[in-house]
């Protein structure tokens, strides 16, 4: 997503030159959030970006790895022999994490991922002869690939080692309502659970219970895919990904880096910020093509992502890590409810199950820093952008 769009966006602002679209994949650029439903579920052979990049005159080399970056002689190494370049977009996006000491990726029994097509196109068949699943990780990846398991009828059971689903992303009280979903729905969720160990035909716990699993599904997370730029002088962050400026400038002149590979300093959260997220990699092109092509842009978005999952759709614009009030707007037992999150009365995050109206208001209060009345916030009948003070 985001090396295609940065490749529209500088056309879309006259960006006249060279534009030459590099990719390991062989396949046609194509967008991932359809891979873990509809692609997965048989219900669409792909997810092909509909862009005629002839028509733009970009240049699209796929099946070929790019290996090394010499920031120095503005050039990348492949097998095929060096590329040259005048400006460089770094949008490799990130690798799923693997189980530890699990090995491959096909075949049945075995473990896989989900992060590309071929992954998506390897699980199907999991998922049409209605397998026992396990699912490793109770992440948004978990939870999604689980949903479609379900909805295909498979006996599926998450394993996830904290104390609740999206331990990592969300603060436990409100993490621990979505328990419920997974019984909801026929999935059997094990929480405070950690692999021993991948057998065939089962998966083995700490605690010595075997679950049975024809296929293994890893969702524990992902990481920048980086490892590339091992010896390049390019400055990496504590989680390996590309430090860049406010501008999303990397550290070598005529280098930037945008998406899931990147980090960036927010003024608007007051802190630097790593989005691993289909929106992120959709608005930062936007400014990497504006800054290549006149240098003035600086990126300070309001994060934004969803998930479906077990029949609700989930919302969350902000990033709540320096709120100092959580607000809640309805009832989490039911199917539509919503968490505001505030820093000296200004919203700053808000979180929307079966709630769209109130992301939508939300997401323009947080960009215009607006303050609210928590007591008005509170009553769900009312529209969220009415405790505007």
């Amino acid at each position: 997503m985001a090396g295609v769009q940065t490749a529209v966006a500088l056309r879309e602002q006259g960006f006249t030159g060279t534009v030459t679209l590099i990719g390991a994949e062989p396949h046609q650029p194509y967008d991932r959030p359809p891979l873990s439903k509809a692609v997965l579920l048989g219900k669409a052979e792909g997810s092909a970006f509909d862009i005629d990049f002839e028509a733009l005159d970009v240049t699209l080399e796929l099946g070929r790895e790019v290996t090394g970056l010499r920031p120095g002689d503005h050039a990348l190494d492949t097998a095929e022999g060096p590329v040259p370049y005048d400006v460089l977009v770094v949008a490799t996006g990130a690798e799923p994490m693997r189980l530890p000491g699990t090995e491959g990726r096909e075949g049945v029994p075995g473990v896989h991922l989900l992060r590309t097509l071929d992954d998506a196109e390897r699980l199907r068949p999991v998922l049409t002869e209605q397998h026992d699943v396990v699912v490793v990780g109770a992440g948004w990846i978990g939870a999604e690939f689980a949903t479609a398991a379900r909805d295909a009828g498979c006996r599926v059971t998450v394993v996830e080692a904290a104390d609740r689903p999206l331990a990592g992303a969300l603060p436990a009280d409100v993490a621990a309502p979505m328990a419920a979903w997974y019984a909801a729905a026929g999935a059997e969720l094990r929480t405070r659970a950690r692999v021993e160990r991948v057998e065939p035909g089962a998966v083995v716990l700490d605690d010595g219970t075997r679950l049975p699993a024809a296929a293994v599904v890893v969702g524990i997370g992902a990481r920048p895919a980086t490892r590339w730029l091992s010896g390049s002088g390019l400055e990496l962050g504590a989680h390996g990904e590309v430090v860049t400026d406010e501008r999303l400038r990397a550290s070598a002149p005529d280098v930037y880096a945008v998406g899931d590979c990147a980090s960036f300093p927010s003024a608007r959260y007051g802190e630097r910020l790593m989005v691993h997220h289909w929106d992120n990699a959709l608005q930062g092109p936007r400014t990497v093509a504006a800054n290549i092509v006149d240098g003035a842009a600086v990126y300070d978005p309001v994060p934004y992502f969803w998930s479906e999952q077990f029949g609700r759709f989930v919302q969350y614009a902000g990033h709540h890590e320096a709120a100092d009030t959580a607000v809640w707007r309805g009832d989490p037992a039911g199917s539509s409810w919503s968490v505001c999150w505030l820093h000296e009365g200004a919203l700053v995050a808000v979180l929307a199950v079966g709630k769209p109206r109130d992301l939508a208001q939300g997401r323009k209060l947080i960009e215009a820093g607006t303050l609210l009345d928590a007591d008005r916030l509170a009553d769900p009948a009312r529209p969220l952008k009415s405790a505007a003070v």
